[in-house]
């Protein structure tokens, strides 16, 4: 087959690798733009439960109070539908792998799915109630709090996004040491570098606030450990079975 060929043939089956991640996200969206409204009032509790009394959420834009909510929805289904699209992903490089990697790819899309959800989890429940109440705690005496719903949605997405993916750290460092870009002992060497790198990502990627910052560098750093811990518990069969290989080789070789 020309390179030609073999491109054109890639080609066509990421397009069919996204139309799929399409259609499944679209039925996923449409029960979700059923329950539009209350999805956005249920992502809204946050923020609503730590207002002062008379605080309120406005919308400063004529359609805002439609498109707000049918975003929320489409989240809501792009979370649905996540263990379905990271499948795709790896099912369009699957043929570039060997075969032991192969036999990574469910495990994989499982493990950054579950910790995905629980970075976001993580965000809902743990960092946004405290970062509200950090910042309407010092809201100005006279100064009514009224947060746009755009502006509000926009602010919970890249709470969600940033702590999803900082949650996926012991995968990527699980990933590295399996193809051998990175050896467990260098990683050991590299914590306090580490350690400053997970305060500057979080100062970066979240609101200029303390508390979000704090609440994401940490357990970024903890995760980070826990995939070298992962990685060493993945790689030790992989090293006995080679070792005990080479071993044979030798005695038969004498």
């Amino acid at each position: 087959m020309s390179i030609k060929n073999t491109f054109i043939s890639h080609l066509t089956e990421l397009r069919i690798r996204l139309m799929r991640i399409l259609g499944v996200m679209m039925l996923g969206f449409i029960p979700c733009a059923f329950y539009a409204r209350e999805l956005y009032t249920l992502l809204a509790q946050p923020l609503l439960e730590k207002l002062p009394q008379g605080g309120q959420m406005i919308a400063t834009e004529v359609a805002t109070p439609f498109f707000v909510p049918m975003k929320v929805a489409m989240m809501t289904a792009f979370i649905i539908t996540l263990p379905h699209t990271l499948y795709q992903i790896w099912a369009f490089v699957a043929p570039g792998l060997y075969s032991n990697e192969r036999r990574l790819v469910f495990p994989l899309v499982f493990v950054s799915s579950v910790l995905f959800f629980c970075g976001m989890a993580f965000s809902f429940f743990g960092a946004l109630p405290l970062v509200f109440e950090f910042i309407t705690h010092f809201a100005p005496q006279g100064v009514a709090v009224m947060t746009d719903i755009g502006k509000y949605l926009d602010f919970v997405l890249t709470m969600f996004i940033a702590f999803g993916v900082s949650f996926e750290a012991p995968v990527f460092v699980v990933v590295l040491v399996k193809v051998g870009v990175v050896s467990i002992e260098k990683l050991k060497k590299i914590r306090s570098y580490v350690l400053v790198g997970a305060f500057v990502i979080s100062a970066v990627i979240t609101p200029p606030d303390v508390v979000s910052q704090f609440m994401l560098a940490v357990p970024l750093y903890l995760l980070f450990e826990l995939g070298i811990l992962a990685a060493g518990f993945f790689t030790k069969p992989v090293l006995a079975h080679q070792l005990s290989k080479a071993e044979m080789e030798d005695k038969e070789g004498s």
